[in-house]
């Protein structure tokens, strides 16, 4: 035998060694058909690739030869003969393989060119009838290959400038800066260690394929890969690097800049030298946005100065992968005012019906454990504020995001017909869906020795980015990998099925190895690889991985599988595609029986590499079938039906070979190129929002260190300006006199609020917005929902002055919040205790100016209470309210600051703020809606019903109501559950002790609003300290993480409103703000002014 036929040998040998054992029985095939089936003959046979029954009758004879020397010398002609027909063979079917190989690229070529033409102005079904169209327009050659690509770039050159030009029309921004945030699990560019854990997955591998071809496109200038830093002595260096570069910023035209390019951002949250699963990561969600929050701003200048234009470059969009970080990307965009886009990947819903099927656990220990309904919640929260979600399957869609109380498919449809009618929703709105399946990068993929591509005396084609260059693989030595699966096999040259998941319980791998050890006929023609991520030692394996990997173990021994199934302890993210290569040798089959699989990346890696695939029926490979058709959909519950699936992709030759073709011929359709350009257009779409003072309050753009000389050096500047128009002054002023300038533009930028009959009486900040009702009350005057109460409508009468008090926030360096919620007897006005701690706190700061610290601490009262209301509880016992640099009213729904006009009493409101939390504020159809669901029994018009307006206390963004009875209210987890089923928006939260209801914008809270002061006025939230009590409203959770330091006083507040929260059997605090954190300290009232001091020096 010629060197390098050794392979034949390996295939006569698997003939000896199988055929024997079952020559005299009979097995039905999978089909149920009742001719006989023999391993023998479909070894020989697909040795050959034709039904030789001839050499089948000769091997026959030459194994029952007795005599070893002839039955060796037959053995060998018998090896020749079938090497030339295979030669012949894959000779004849590798220059097939090299015309479909030319084909795909061209046609991925001319996709290409068609999409650049149309993709910015069709709608998506006219765009997929265009490509169609265009596809089937371009000219095939005689032998049946399309036209070469040089063709279809020079027609689409003609194209370009119009494309170009269309593009420019339009407004598309070519310099886009996208976030995306991924919390969990192990990320890094390189040998990303996929399995290692149940976090460490597909969607590590997606987020980050996904950021680097995006930093590709023409139209990207950065993206950002924001995920959690982790130092944990346990795992490699390289996860605890803040910044790594995934790919420079050079993108397909060539351009690029300093800064641009893809990078994963490592944002510290949580214990520094511990890594956590992801149900524990929840309570440190705060902590990362803070981080999250603090990078994006600086890059947000950082990119202003590198981009021509000189503002600031605010992200397109912020998109969050899994619950988490939805959570995360929610109160980022929130803080930012920039649109949120999320993908959920594997929803919590979902997973927790799955899990209670399987009767191995209570709803408590589910819970307990996988902190369901923490992630349940964070789910929703997503949902309401994100502007777009992706999915990967229209399944996803109506079957597992339909699970959730925000989405409902038949309201959307509703919601939409009236939005194109023109007609009010009235508030409502359901968030936009659409699906973009996961992309891949073809560009290592070798489809290799799989009788289909490469036949004859090369191995392999590699498919790259050009029809030019497939080129023929040399033969190579076996990978390592191939070796180490090997080893286990008794008979490593049967056909091998595949299975590549994490050892979770929801990936199904117990089910798989009963199906494959009580199929005999499966167990003689095929073996079984179960690739479950690394492991070192089981016993040190999480919980559930452990328990995976046991029971699998015990499965292997209970069948006697020892020979037959390979389970290897560690493999490398490059070993991947040789571990696919090999079962495509082998003539094997993938398959994934997951419970439920939202997408199923690792379907579509098999595909490439010629693999058929047997696939659960719950989730994303339905779609993948659909496009693929390149194999079988099986009932993940149903052992009996697995087997029978894998037995007839393995056993029917034809059906394997068409499941193999059809992958290969339809795996365009899954390109990373293809995926970015779908996700641009998409997010094209969204609202384009950014922070309002950017283009409203040109004094906000001096930089951050700007001196008190410089400060005076403006003064003098603007008055040559006054000088000019000194008539407007009203009065002689010594333009030369700094203190008489003062006053005169003091007196030019004081905001009085007058009240509907014109009269001068001052309203102490409140401003008029629509129309007054004939109870006082402010009414809106439009019927839309975000219009009716937009803060524009007094912009011009709110706007914040040059000189305003306001502005020097932007000079302060730290920040002391007072956030304490307590309540006198009558829950009318602040208690004795906070009123005292109040007046003590002022005094001290007023003492700290002497020592200069005071010119960099600045200190807001943050409170439930109204302005009104927190003027004249201030004055009445003697605290000016200039004392403060920032009022935060309404529970966060309004920012008010002092006017340097003289008047104690006088405020000025924040409008930007205003116009910042506006996001889906349903003003209107939250005050018809809130009536009839805060009832128990739904009675609208009942006689003593139980919630009643508070129109002294509501402001335009913020709907207050009393509570008559305290005892009966609803939890706000189930006000806001019936909200959202109703398509509404809002954050609810109980205060006063319980007796009162406010319903505000969704992303507006008094936690938020250090946020917004934090984008707005350039105060870092590490650099702010907060005072709470012990309990507090229903809010209070929300200001104990974060990375403000909290300074929680013992015995100021005696009872809160946190009780009507969360109805029975919901998470906890603990999975919202660690129960002990570094930044936090305990005193008490006597204590608390002296820590103050200590912790601002």
């Amino acid at each position: 035998m010629a060197a390098g036929n050794e392979w034949i040998y390996s295939y006569l040998e698997a003939i000896l060694d199988t055929g024997e054992r079952i020559n005299d029985s009979r097995k039905q095939t999978a089909l149920g058909e009742k001719d006989s089936f023999k391993a023998a003959k479909y070894f020989v046979d697909e040795v050959t690739g034709f039904d030789e029954s001839s050499l089948y009758r000769t091997w026959i004879k030459a194994s029952s030869m007795r005599s070893s020397q002839e039955r060796s010398s037959r053995m060998e002609s018998l090896c020749w003969r079938i090497w030339h027909i295979a030669r012949k063979k894959r000779l004849i079917e590798w220059q097939d393989a090299h015309k479909l190989a030319q084909r795909h690229m061209e046609r991925e070529q001319g996709r290409k060119v068609a999409t650049e033409e149309m993709w910015d102005y069709l709608s998506e079904g006219e765009n997929k009838e265009t490509t169609t169209a265009m596809e089937s327009s371009i000219p095939k050659a005689t032998n049946g290959a399309s036209s070469p690509p040089r063709l279809l770039l020079a027609d689409g050159q003609a194209h370009k400038k119009k494309f170009e030009k269309v593009k420019e029309e339009i407004h598309v921004d070519k310099r886009l800066y996208i976030v995306l945030i991924s919390l969990h699990g192990l990320v890094r560019g390189e040998n990303m260690e996929l399995g290692r854990d149940s976090d460490t997955g597909g969607q590590v591998k997606y987020v980050v394929e996904f950021a680097r071809a995006l930093a590709l496109m023409p139209e990207v200038y950065r993206v950002d890969l924001l995920t959690r830093q982790i130092c944990d002595p346990e795992v490699d260096w390289s996860y605890g690097e803040p910044t790594e570069m995934l790919s420079s910023g050079t993108n397909y035209d060539g351009e690029g800049g300093e800064s641009s390019g893809a990078y994963i951002v490592r944002i510290p949250c949580g214990p520094r030298e511990q890594y956590l699963r992801k149900e524990l990561l929840w309570p440190y969600v705060q902590e990362f946005v803070d981080g999250a929050l603090a990078h994006v701003l600086n890059m947000a200048r950082v990119l202003g100065d590198q981009i021509p234009g000189g503002e600031h470059i605010w992200p397109h969009v912020i998109h969050g992968h899994y619950a988490d970080a939805g959570d995360t990307a929610a109160l980022l965009s929130g803080a930012l005012n920039v649109p949120m886009v999320l993908t959920g990947h594997s929803l919590g819903r979902n997973k927790f019906e799955q899990l209670l099927k399987q009767g191995r656990q209570s709803k408590e220990d589910i819970n307990s454990f996988y902190r369901i309904m923490r992630r349940i919640e964070a789910e929703e929260l997503s949902l309401d504020a994100a502007e777009l979600v992706i999915t990967s399957t229209k399944q996803e869609i109506e079957e597992q995001w339909g699970l959730y109380d925000g989405f409902d498919v038949k309201l959307k449809r509703v919601l939409r017909a009236r939005a194109r009618r023109g007609v009010s929703c009235h508030g409502r709105y359901m968030p936009r869906m659409v699906v973009i399946p996961p992309g891949m990068d073809f560009s290592t993929v070798v489809v290799a020795d799989a009788g289909d591509v490469v036949e004859g005396e090369v191995d392999s084609v590699t498919f790259t980015g050009d029809a030019t260059n497939v080129v023929p693989v040399s033969p190579r030595a076996n990978p390592p990998i191939w070796d180490e699966i090997m080893r286990f096999f008794s008979n490593p040259h049967k056909p091998m099925i595949l299975a590549l998941a994490r050892p979770d319980p929801k990936k199904n791998i117990t089910t798989l190895l009963k199906a494959f050890g009580e199929c005999a006929p499966l167990r003689e023609l095929a073996n079984l690889t179960l690739i479950m991520g690394n492991r070192d030692d089981i016993e040190q394996m999480s919980g559930s991985n452990g328990v995976v990997l046991t029971s699998a173990l015990k499965l292997i021994d209970k069948y006697d599988l020892y020979g037959q199934v390979a389970y290897p302890k560690h493999h490398k993210q490059s070993d991947v595609p040789e571990i696919y290569r090999l079962a495509a040798k082998t003539k094997g089959v993938f398959i994934n029986p997951a419970l439920v699989e939202p997408f199923g990346l690792t379907l579509i890696e098999a595909a490439a590499h010629g693999l058929p695939m047997v696939a659960t029926k719950n989730g994303g490979p339905v779609d993948i079938h659909k496009t693929l058709s390149n194999g079988l959909l099986v009932d993940p519950h149903d052992g009996d039906e697995i087997s029978k699936a894998l037995l007839k992709l393995v056993s029917d030759r034809a059906l394997w070979n068409l499941c193999r073709k059809n992958g290969l011929r339809n795996i365009h359709q899954y390109s990373w190129p293809e995926h970015c350009r779908t996700y641009l257009t998409r997010i094209a779409q969204c609202h384009m929002r950014q922070p309002q003072w950017q283009t409203n309050t040109s004094e906000d753009g001096k930089d951050d260190d700007e001196s008190q000389g410089d400060s005076l050096r403006d003064a003098h500047d603007v008055s040559l300006r006054l000088s000019v128009d000194g008539d407007k002054l009203g009065h002689d002023i010594s333009l030369s006199n700094p203190g008489e300038l003062e006053r005169a533009l003091r007196a030019q930028n004081t905001f009085k609020h007058k009240n509907s009959n014109g009269s001068g009486n001052e309203v102490a900040g409140k401003p008029e917005s629509g129309k007054r009702s004939h109870t006082g009350r402010l009414e809106p005057t439009h019927e839309e929902d975000s219009s009716s109460i937009d803060a524009t409508a007094h912009k011009s009468s709110t706007t914040i002055g040059p000189l305003s008090k306001a502005h020097m926030l932007k000079r302060r360096k730290r920040l002391l919040v007072i956030a304490v919620d307590s309540y006198n007897s009558s829950l009318e006005s602040p208690s004795e205790t906070l009123v005292k701690m109040i007046q003590e706190i002022v005094k001290t700061i007023r003492i700290m100016e002497s020592n200069h610290v005071r010119s960099t601490t600045g200190l807001i009262l943050s409170s439930a209470f109204s302005v009104s209301e927190i003027v004249t509880t201030l004055t009445s016992n003697g605290v000016s309210p200039h004392d403060f640099d920032a009022l935060v009213c309404g529970s966060g729904s309004e920012v008010y600051y002092p006017a340097e006009s003289g008047i104690e009493t006088e405020l000025q409101v924040d409008a930007d703020y205003q116009s910042h939390i506006d996001y889906r504020w349903g003003y209107n159809g939250l005050r018809k809606t809130m009536p009839r669901i805060t009832s128990l029994d739904g009675d609208v018009e009942s006689k003593n019903p139980i919630f009643i307006e508070d129109e002294e206390t509501c402001n335009p963004h913020c709907l207050a109501y009393r509570l008559t009875k305290p005892d009966s209210g609803l939890p706000v987890d189930q006000i806001r559950q019936r909200l959202r089923m109703r398509g509404l928006r809002s954050h609810v939260m109980y205060t006063h002790n319980g007796s009162r209801l406010h319903a505000l914008p969704l992303l507006a809270s008094r936690s938020q609003a250090l946020r917004y002061f934090f984008a707005r006025w350039n105060v870092d939230v590490a650099h702010m300290f907060v005072v709470v009590g012990e309990t507090g409203d229903t809010d209070y959770e929300e200001l104990l993480g974060g990375n403000h330091k909290t300074m929680v006083v013992k015995d100021v507040v005696q009872v809160g409103s946190e009780s009507k929260l969360r109805a029975p059997g919901n998470y906890d605090r603990s999975d919202i703000a660690p129960l002990e954190a570094p930044n936090v300290i305990t005193t008490d009232i006597d204590s608390l002014c002296e820590d103050i001091v200590n912790a601002l020096k």
